[in-house]
């Protein structure tokens, strides 16, 4: 499914149903995008990390847990509060069925600035 993009009086109405990560859109150095529960957030197999952003996780509906640092210790997701996982820290996270997150991140974040290691 793609994204569904309405504009009228200036204002940008987007939305995606599908599932996984999906950027929504940028504006200058950020990039807003939503993560909508998929198989592969169901349990994590690796955790990443990025140099050069900040990245922030709102949980909008359902349940998910961030996997924070090298230890992947859990943190599960309270709908409406807002979780910055600071540049360079490793994380991950996992999600259930009918869950979707708010992401925020630079706009150039990319596997070119990131780390990826095992679980």
């Amino acid at each position: 499914m793609d994204i569904e993009k309405t504009t009228r009086n200036g204002l940008e109405i987007i939305s995606y149903e599908g599932e996984n990560y999906k950027p929504l859109m940028a504006f200058k150095a950020w990039r807003v995008a939503t993560l909508n529960h998929g198989p592969r957030f169901e349990k994590a197999t690796y955790l990443e990390r990025h140099l050069l952003t900040d990245e922030v996780f709102v949980l909008l509906v359902g349940e998910a847990t961030l996997l924070i640092g090298e230890d992947a210790v859990r943190e599960p997701l309270v709908p409406g509060k807002v979780y910055n996982v600071k540049a360079g820290v490793w994380h991950a996270i996992e999600t259930k069925p009918g869950t979707s997150c708010l992401i925020v991140e630079n706009d150039d974040t990319s596997r070119d600035n990131s780390e990826y290691r095992d679980l």
